[in-house]
């Protein structure tokens, strides 16, 4: 087996960036750019080297494609406290594909924009995207996209005298009321923010 060199951690790091880019891995002239090197053999070289460490794997028409290890995040050992400051006593552990911690069920999983603000105290906030997965069913508490008199709408699922009902995580909204229909469309199940 190829040993994984040291350097490699750097050339994956270009390769990351590169497919953040154009979603493709380039061919072996263009990666001679991408690494700053230049001969292909030593492309081909660290391409082995990093398929055998499980970064990227041949197609069966020999295309090198990104396994999921490829698109796989450090998570720091320690949280970060939101309160007061406290000393860094370790800077990485583990490292965890996004998708892996988001969603159990690709297929049956969407990314909804959120638009407004009448779940901001539950912490969702206008702009970001819900990640849900699409159920039938949902328990009171849970936060839910729901089909509310043939309009969809993000709330948490509740129940006033034996009925379901739809809250707002915002005193400025009342609580919905269904008059018709109250369907669930899905149950959020994680959220994606990102900051300018």
């Amino acid at each position: 087996m190829t040993e994984f060199n040291p350097k490699d951690s750097e050339y994956l790091s270009r390769l990351q960036d590169y497919y953040a880019d154009w979603k493709s891995i380039p061919s072996y002239a263009s990666l001679c750019e991408v690494f700053g090197i230049a001969s292909k053999s030593w492309v081909k070289a660290i391409l082995t080297r990093l398929g055998e460490a499980g970064f990227i794997e041949r197609t069966p028409d020999g295309v090198w494609v990104p396994t999921p290890q490829f698109f796989a995040r450090p998570l720091a050992e320690s949280a970060v406290p939101a309160g007061m400051p406290v000393s860094v006593t370790a800077t990485q552990g583990e490292h965890y594909v996004i998708d892996e911690m988001l969603i159990e069920t690709p297929s049956k999983t969407t990314l909804i924009p959120v638009k407004g603000d009448s779940m901001i105290e539950a912490g969702i906030h206008d702009g970001d995207i819900a990640v849900v997965e699409k159920r039938l069913t949902a328990n009171v508490g849970d936060i839910v996209v729901a089909i509310v008199d043939n309009e969809f709408t993000l709330k948490t699922l509740d129940k006033e005298r034996g009925k379901f009902v739809l809250r707002p995580a915002n005193q400025a909204y009342p609580v919905i009321h269904p008059q018709g229909s109250l369907e669930i469309f899905g149950v959020l199940v994680g959220l994606i923010r990102k900051y300018r």
